[in-house]
């Protein structure tokens, strides 16, 4: 008996009409630009007539672009306002979880800028991590660049400096490019560890006027200080930062953490593939990922490449970097994606 040829499949295609002529275009963006922008990343066609949109392609992509483009006319039909960013988001959190329900995430307001642009949580783990803050005195954060650690913790600082539920902002960092070679650098001190405190004053900038972040430096309601500068201190309520994490011996780490004071809420950033510490120095950040876990109310969320919320290629990047690491680095103990103990 001969062989039959195998016959191609036709997928049905998913068409969707969309009742709000204005939101549809919203939904389309520019030029049709957001529409083109799920195609390329869904590999589906969208076929436009009117406020009706076709979409082919195969049955699992064509299910996740009906989802994305429901999903996004929602959020529209309740104010928000949508961003070709916002849609390359939406995809990328439905791809890992189709079962997601983007307003959970997107209309999670943590902040309104100077700008008035809302502050949101971008993907799952920017989601998680905000929760983890929110119900937790000490929170870690844990990943690479660009994935919103130290953001989102300012936003959320900020936040609750403006309800009123702590008194003050309490950002610090560790200097430890300079090592002890500090007293060497031109200036006052002031002049000398401002380079390291930059990236907290530019989140303060964009999320407040100068003038006023200028007002609430002056009155100490907020205090960007090296870590060196928290040592004998108790922080009562505060909001307190500690970014670049990663750069903090042991000792510093533990100094850091027992300045917790009534009232207070702790968030701790950093990039455990970025340590400057000489090679002899254990991080204080990777030592407490081991030894704190299990305890009630302290939180740890560690962030992906594929939480990445920059320009594309910057998770491009960090996976080649993480690939050369493979080759020349022994691998990293396995950590759970989330680990969050009430």
């Amino acid at each position: 008996m001969p062989k039959r040829t195998p016959q191609k499949i036709l997928h049905q295609p998913q068409q969707l009409t969309f009742p709000d002529n204005s939101l549809a275009l919203s939904l389309y963006g520019e030029q049709g630009g957001n529409l083109k922008l799920i195609e390329e990343l869904l590999k589906v066609s969208i076929h436009v007539r009117g406020n009706q949109i076709k979409i082919t392609g195969d049955p699992i992509d064509v299910r996740l672009a009906d989802s994305t483009c429901s999903q996004l006319y929602e959020l529209l039909k309740e104010g928000y306002i949508l961003h070709p960013n916002d849609v390359e988001f939406a995809v990328r959190i439905l791809s890992s979880d189709p079962g997601t329900h983007l307003r959970d995430i997107f209309l999670d307001r943590l902040y309104i800028n100077s700008g008035k642009r809302h502050i949101v949580p971008k993907s799952l783990a920017q989601k998680l991590y905000v929760d983890a803050i929110r119900t937790h005195d000490i929170a870690f954060g844990i990943g690479p660049a660009g994935t919103g650690k130290t953001y989102l913790a300012m936003a959320m600082a900020v936040s609750a400096l403006i309800k009123e539920e702590v008194a003050r902002i309490i950002l610090v960092r560790p200097a430890v490019e300079a090592g002890e070679r500090l007293g060497f650098l031109p200036g006052d001190l002031e002049e000398k560890i401002n380079p390291y405190l930059r990236p907290l004053y530019d989140a303060l900038y964009d999320m407040m006027s100068f003038e006023r972040v200028s007002r609430l430096l002056e009155r100490g309601v907020i205090e960007i200080a090296p870590l060196a500068f928290m040592r004998g201190r108790t922080l009562n309520d505060a909001f307190i930062i500690l970014d670049e994490a990663q750069n903090t011996t042991s000792e510093q780490m533990k100094m850091f953490l027992t300045r917790l004071g009534y009232d207070s809420k702790v968030v701790i950033t950093g990039d455990v593939t970025q340590i400057d510490l000489a090679e002899n120095e254990i991080s204080g950040l990777l030592e407490a990922r081991r030894i704190l876990q299990g305890i009630d109310g302290i939180a740890f969320v560690t962030f992906t490449k594929q939480d990445v919320v920059r320009h594309r290629l910057v998770r491009q990047i960090i996976q080649a970097y993480e690939e050369k690491g493979r080759k020349s680095y022994p691998k990293e103990d396995n950590i759970q994606k989330v680990s969050c103990q009430s």
